[in-house]
C-alpha cells in the first residue's frame, strides 16, 4: 500500500508533492534505475536541472513507468532549473525547451532560476579565463525573470521560481513580478534551519523547498573533516528513541515544517527508507531540539561565485 503523500498549494494554485527524489549527483547509469524505483515506491515528485547533466535519463525512466502504465504524466510533479549561462531573456525558452527534449515531457510542473547569479553566455556551462576564475554574466536576474514569465504563459511549464535567492534578491523579483515566484528552493537542514527566510516566503506566500536534507555527505568538495549531520550523536539519540535511522528524523523534521524536502539517493533500500516516514511524529519538543541545532552550516557555499554582485550569500543576513 503506497502511502498517501500530503502536497503543498501554490500560490497559483498548483499542488506539489511535499517528497520527492532527487536527482543531483546521481551519475547517468544509475539514476534511470533509482527514478524508476522511486516511482514504483510511490514517488510522485522528481526533482532534476540542466547542470546534472543526467535529465535525458531521469526521462528515459519517466518514458519507460508512462508505457508501463504505473502513471500518467499528470501524475508526476517534475521540476527543473535554468542554469547561471542562460540568464539572457533571449535564451530562456530554448534552454527550458532543451530540458523538455531530454526528459521527453510537453511540460515540466516547477522552473526555478537555478542561482540569481549568470555565468557567461555561448560556451561551457562553467566559463573559466585563462586563469582558471569564472567568468561571470552581468545579467540582472530580474529581467531573466521576466523571460520565466513568458515561458510560463506559453504552457512550457506550470509554475515558475527561484532557487537559492536571499530575501532582498526575492523582494526584487516581487517588485516587478506580473506572475509570483510559487516556490523557492534553498539548502536546508537542522544545522541551517532557514528559519527567517521561510517565513519571510510564508508572509509572501512562495512556498520552499529544501535541498540537501541530509547534508549532502556526497558533495564533491567534502572534506573528511567537515561536519557529518548524519553523524551527529544529538540526532542518533533522538532517533534511537523514535526508533528510526537518523535520515528519517532529519527528513519528518522537513515535512512537519511544511518544508517540501527532495532527498536524492540511487539506492533502491534508501529511496525506500526515506520514504517511510509518514508513520511517526516528533513533538513540538524535538522540533525546537531539532532546530538548536542550527549554526548558519552552509553544505553549498556557491564558492565558484564569489565577488558576483549577485551572489546570495555573501553580503546579506539571508
Amino acid at each position: 500500500m503506497t502511502p498517501q503523500v500530503p502536497t503543498v498549494k501554490f500560490n497559483d494554485g498548483q499542488e506539489i508533492p511535499v517528497f520527492g527524489l532527487g536527482t543531483w549527483k546521481s551519475k547517468p547509469g544509475e539514476v534511470t534505475q533509482a527514478v524508476k524505483d522511486a516511482i514504483d515506491l510511490g514517488y510522485r515528485h522528481i526533482d532534476c536541472a540542466y547542470i546534472y547533466g543526467n535529465e535525458k535519463e531521469v526521462g528515459e525512466a519517466i518514458k519507460a513507468k508512462i508505457a508501463e502504465g504505473v502513471v500518467k504524466r499528470e501524475d508526476l510533479f517534475i521540476t527543473s532549473k535554468l542554469w547561471n549561462t542562460f540568464h539572457k531573456p533571449e535564451l530562456v525558452e530554448s534552454a527550458l525547451k532543451e530540458t523538455l527534449n531530454n526528459l521527453g515531457v510537453d511540460y515540466v510542473n516547477l522552473y526555478l532560476i537555478h542561482w540569481p547569479l549568470g555565468y557567461k553566455e555561448g560556451g561551457a556551462v562553467f566559463p573559466t579565463d585563462e586563469h582558471g576564475k569564472l567568468v561571470f554574466s552581468d545579467v540582472d536576474y530580474v529581467d531573466t525573470w521576466k523571460a520565466l514569465e513568458a515561458v510560463s504563459r506559453k504552457g512550457l511549464t506550470k509554475s515558475i521560481g527561484l532557487s537559492n535567492f536571499n530575501k532582498r534578491q526575492i523582494e526584487r523579483v516581487l517588485e516587478i513580478a506580473t506572475i509570483k515566484p510559487a516556490n523557492l528552493q534553498i539548502e536546508c537542514h537542522p544545522y541551517l534551519n532557514q528559519k527567517k527566510l521561510i517565513d519571510f516566503c510564508k508572509s509572501k506566500d512562495i512556498s520552499v523547498t529544501g535541498y540537501s536534507p541530509l547534508g549532502s555527505p556526497d558533495r564533491p568538495w567534502a572534506k573528511p573533516e567537515d561536519p557529518q549531520l548524519l553523524n551527529d550523536p544529538k540526532l542518533i539519540t533522538l532517533a534511537e528513541a523514535h526508533k528510526k535511522t537518523t535520515a528519517q528524523i532529519l527528513l519528518r523534521y522537513q515535512v512537519q515544517r511544511g518544508v517540501i524536502t527532495i532527498p536524492k539517493s540511487v539506492t533502491r533500500t534508501r529511496i525506500a527508507q526515506n520514504f517511510d516516514i509518514w508513520d511517526f511524529q516528533l513533538t513540538p519538543k524535538d522540533m525546537q531540539y531539532l532546530d538548536s541545532l542550527d549554526c548558519n552550516g552552509r553544505f553549498c557555499p556557491m564558492t565558484g561565485g564569489k565577488g558576483h554582485k549577485h551572489h546570495p550569500f555573501e553580503n546579506d543576513e539571508f
